[in-house]
């Protein structure tokens, strides 16, 4: 028998309860991609069945935005490189295959989950902004949406998987 999802498996180790809900996501989110990603060719992960965006894409996106989520949490305003990165997330990367994506992947959240254990229940309500608009956030909206906008993408990227 396989083991409970993440959740169901108590407190991740190091990181404070408030955020447990978005440790377990994360957690979720990489061993769906270990399942998901490893057998899939390159054409497979650029395929975009019925015009929808490519697994690549749901990849790179999605771990692109944990990094600027994090740069946001940290208080930093992104960098040009970061910038650049983001515009360049819908271009195939036609040598990058499922098991290429997987290190990509494995490396993001194990970022996010090392940056969420160096935060403290007290700093989770401490204000952030986001963006160029210095729209109003704070730590744990923060982590919320690295593991709310994460799991979007893995569904999708579940779902693309089975028409490729």
């Amino acid at each position: 028998m396989s083991q409970p999802e993440p959740w169901l498996r108590g407190p991740v180790e190091g990181i404070t309860p408030g955020l447990q809900p978005a440790a377990h996501a994360l957690l979720f989110a990489g061993e769906e991609l270990e399942r998901l990603l490893p057998s899939l060719s390159a054409p497979q992960v650029w395929a975009r069945p019925g015009g929808s965006a490519s697994i690549g894409y749901h990849v790179r996106h999605s771990m692109g935005s944990i990094e600027r989520m994090l740069t946001y949490a940290s208080g930093a305003a992104l960098s040009e490189q970061q910038l650049a990165a983001l515009r360049a997330e819908r271009e195939e990367l036609a040598e990058m295959d499922g098991a290429a994506l997987l290190v990509l992947a494995r490396r993001v959240i194990e970022q996010a989950l090392a940056a969420a254990r160096e935060v403290r229940e007290d700093e989770l309500d401490e204000p952030r902004v986001v963006g160029r608009k210095q729209l109003p956030s704070n730590v744990r909206g923060l982590f919320g949406e690295i593991a709310v906008h994460t799991a979007r993408h893995v569904g999708q990227i579940a779902t693309t998987a089975k028409l490729v």
